[in-house]
């Protein structure tokens, strides 16, 4: 699980665009705390802090704590909006954590071992079906990334979601089959190559036509 951190926040006495906009000409970014069945609360956010959670990975994998004037509320971003241009903060959704919390969450892929791969080694190329997995987990336990091993894969092997030992309570959303998320396939180089030692051979019996 990712390290958790803490965010100290405003209380928003008013929502809308003009609010919105004039919480971003102070230097914060306008935000939203809602469920655990209570009334959503707008909050301002320092436009720094968010910017670098944002862009230093596992944002939306990560509970954080959230200081409102004292009050601390447990979170796990949902959601966020970046200027297309700038890709600099508009917005956060954040849902309440309580102890039952579940989410749904996708979590980053990791490979590990390539260098073991006897399928890599001949020339092969690891194909990415899937970059993140979605799971169904207890929120205070969700995986920083899953890993899948390389070690003794060759071309054409794949690799599927129960070659990943999982944490207890995190299950795939997708439960009715074994989805792949990863092959080990042969390179364009390697099939010149295959066509190439193959066209003599073809060639040999036309010949013998003649």
């Amino acid at each position: 699980m990712s390290t958790t951190y803490e965010l100290k926040a405003d209380a928003r006495e008013q929502v809308g665009k003009g609010s919105a906009r004039a919480v971003r000409r102070n230097g914060q970014i306008p935000a939203v705390i809602y469920g655990d069945k209570q009334p959503p609360l707008a909050i301002a956010l320092s436009w720094k802090d968010v910017y670098y959670k944002i862009h230093g990975g596992g944002f939306l994998t990560t509970v954080a704590t959230i200081d409102v004037g004292g009050k601390k509320i447990q979170v796990l971003p949902k959601d966020f909006q970046l200027d297309p241009v700038s890709d600099s903060p508009l917005h956060v959704d954040f849902l309440r954590v309580g102890k039952n919390t579940e989410v749904n969450v996708n979590v980053p892929v990791h490979f590990i071992n390539e260098d073991k791969s006897p399928g890599i080694k001949r020339g092969g190329v690891l194909n990415i079906v899937r970059h993140e997995v979605e799971f169904h987990c207890p929120a205070n336990a969700i995986p920083e990334f899953i890993t899948l091993d390389l070690e003794g894969t060759d071309i054409g092997d794949s690799l599927h979601i129960s070659a990943v030992k999982l944490p207890a309570g995190v299950k795939p959303v997708i439960a009715d089959r074994d989805f792949t998320i990863a092959t080990i396939a042969g390179s364009s180089a390697m099939k010149s190559e295959e066509d190439a030692a193959a066209a003599p051979a073809a060639a040999a019996p036309a010949e013998e036509k003649k």
